[in-house]
Parts: C-alpha cells; structure tokens; sequence
C-alpha cells in the first residue's frame, strides 16, 4: 500500500515536472535480442546476421547489423532522449569510441535462458552481456572517480528487451529443446522470470538503478508463426500468444515486487504485447495496410524464409507492419518508442522513460 502510494506520488510529480525540465539520461544501456540487436553479432560465428542487404536500405549508414529496414526501437529512443546511436558491445574496444553516452550489448539469438537460440551458432546470452557490461564497467572506472560514476550510473537508462527467443528458439522447437515437455507453459514463465531476476539484480548490484523491461510482443502474430498453419485464416495462433502473456503477467508482477523492495531504484514494465496488438487490430488507424506477411521473405506470408541477402523487398515499406518473418519495420518500432517514452500508464507502468528522467 506505502510502495503503491509512493509511486502515484512520483507519477504526478513527474508529470508536472516534466512538461518544463529538459533532464536527460547520463547514458543508456542496452540488453536484449536481434529486435534491438545493432551490430554485435557481425563478427560471431553465427546463422542471426543482418549485415547485408537490404537490410539497412532505410538506414543511413546502410546495413549495420540492426534487424530492421532501418531505425531499431533503441534508436528511436535514443533520439527521443537526445543521446546518439549507441556503439555496439564489439565496437567498443577500438580508438575512438565513445561509451559515455551508453554501449548496446543485445545479441540476435540471445534468451533469457543460456541456451536458448543455441542451433543459432554463437550470441551473447543475458549472462553474457551483464558480463559485457562489467567490461564496459571497468573501462569507465577507469576514467570517472567512484563519485563521479556512482552518479552517472545512477542517471543512465537500462534498456531490457529479450525473452522472445526462449520461446521461439527453445519452448517452441520441441524437436531441438525440451523444454517444452518438462515444463508447463506457466512453470517454464516462472523459470525465465526466475533467471531475469538474477541478471536484473546483478546490474543493480553494480549501480545501475533506472530500468525499463519490455515484455514480449504478440509472437503468435508475427510470419514465422503464421505459415505454420495453425491459426486460421486472417488469425493470430492464440496458443502462442497465450503462453506469452503467461510471461508478461509475471514480469508485470515482477516490477511490482522490484519497486516495493529497492526503494533506491524505479522498475518500469513496457507493454509492448498491448501496443502492437492495437497497431495489429487498428493498422488504418496508424497508417498500416500490410499486418500478416513480411515486406521481406519468402514463401507463404512472405515468412518461411527470412529477407536472404540481395533480396527485393516491398516498396511501401512503412504501409507494412512486419520487415522479415520475426522484426518489425521501422515503422512500428517509432510507434513503441514513443509509447514508451511518454505513453500512459497502459504503455509503461508505473510511469514512463520521459518520467523516469526525473525520479
């Protein structure tokens, strides 16, 4: 009751505040999977690449890695938050770069599980990339002292965007993993919440205090669900979605529990499950007229293969909802920063990344 209290408190002080200050995030940090993915998997021995064309043909720098057209949530964000693209985890040890604005560690293929994703080749698990992030840790110890940094951590943005691979690339490929006959669909979201806990907590533990977790979208909804023919025509496949939002109703529970406990932090829930399946029931409303194929792919749905190199895709690229048979376009991605960046609080809960500038 205290903690619930608190944060309606903070909401409206935020609110007020936020429509005259111009506060910004000492920098932001990235943990996540190819939707955010923007170049780390470049160099890994690794099936998850995007560094070819077309991807990238909306992009300016062409393709760099991002699983996208062009711009990446993260990007949209950023540029919301005034802070400019941020290097990717492998980049970081050449000259030059700049890792006070932020680094993104997120790696295609990468799960909250370590071994989700593995037939993939190699990634940078979630464990992996809070072990990233201690690198980049020491590089700034380095150049801060333990005042200095303790605030800029204190400042920054974590960005947490994964758990869509622990069901598309373990739960839901029983001829590779086992999951799924071990664990019912609520026990095996208990598990992954289970595990992101741990990681979570470990960024914490090393300063980190301001945390936007992002559920997972609406999966049943996407190409590569969609050719497998279990939905019926013009439908999503409602298992899948089901068993996902068995995940999202406990990462939403989670931030409850992480807010009533660390007093000193904010944990916001980002409900992307919510925003895009209003952009999937209302397109017109967003000026999409494309919902259930990629502008990318091959075969049924435009989602049995998935945007192979030097392919043609669609030309009204921002009339299409999904890019290749798992990411959206750029599109959608400008649409969930934004919600996420000042959305009510349906969109991100208990307040949003323009509030949380303020707590």
């Amino acid at each position: 009751m205290v903690t619930a209290l608190l944060l309606c408190i903070i909401f409206i002080v935020v609110s007020l505040t936020g429509a005259a200050g111009s506060s910004q995030f000492s920098a932001m940090f990235v943990f996540g999977d190819s939707l955010v993915d923007d170049g780390n998997n470049n160099y890994l021995n690794s099936l998850a690449k995007a560094n070819y064309v077309p991807y990238g043909i909306d992009f300016f720098e062409g393709p760099t890695g991002r699983f996208c057209n062009g711009k990446t949530i993260i990007d949209f964000l950023g540029e919301l938050l005034g802070l400019p693209y941020l290097p990717a985890f492998t980049s970081t040890f050449t000259k030059g770069t700049n890792i006070f604005n932020g680094v993104n560690y997120a790696s295609a293929g990468a799960g909250i599980l370590d071994e989700s994703g593995r037939q993939l080749g190699n990634r940078f698990t979630l464990s992996q990339q809070v072990q990233n992030f201690e690198t980049t840790l020491s590089q700034l110890k380095s150049q801060m002292d333990e005042e200095e940094l303790s605030q800029y951590l204190a400042k920054s943005l974590v960005v947490m965007i994964i758990g869509s691979n622990d069901y598309l690339n373990n739960y839901l490929l029983p001829l590779l993993y086992t999951t799924s006959s071990k664990y019912k669909p609520k026990d095996y979201a208990d598990l992954l919440i289970s595990h992101y806990t741990h990681q979570i907590l470990a960024l914490q533990r090393l300063g980190l205090r301001k945390f936007l977790l992002a559920g997972v979208g609406p999966l049943g909804c996407i190409p590569n669900q969609l050719v497998t023919g279990l939905p019926l025509s013009g439908k999503c496949v409602s298992f899948v979605n089901d068993i996902v939002g068995l995940f999202n109703k406990q990462l939403g529970s989670l931030v409850n529990q992480l807010n009533a406990n660390h007093s000193g932090a904010i944990f916001v829930y980002g409900n992307t499950y919510g925003v895009f399946t209003d952009i999937l029931n209302n397109p017109s409303n967003y000026g999409f007229r494309v919902t259930d194929r990629g502008c990318c792919g091959i075969g049924r749905n435009q989602g049995q293969i998935s945007c192979p190199p030097l392919f043609i895709p669609c030309l009204t690229r921002d009339q299409y909802v999904f890019w290749d048979a798992f990411h959206p376009t750029q599109a959608v991605n400008e649409i969930i920063a934004q919600r996420a960046y000042s959305g009510s609080p349906s969109d991100c809960y208990p307040i949003n990344v323009k509030q949380m500038a303020y707590v």
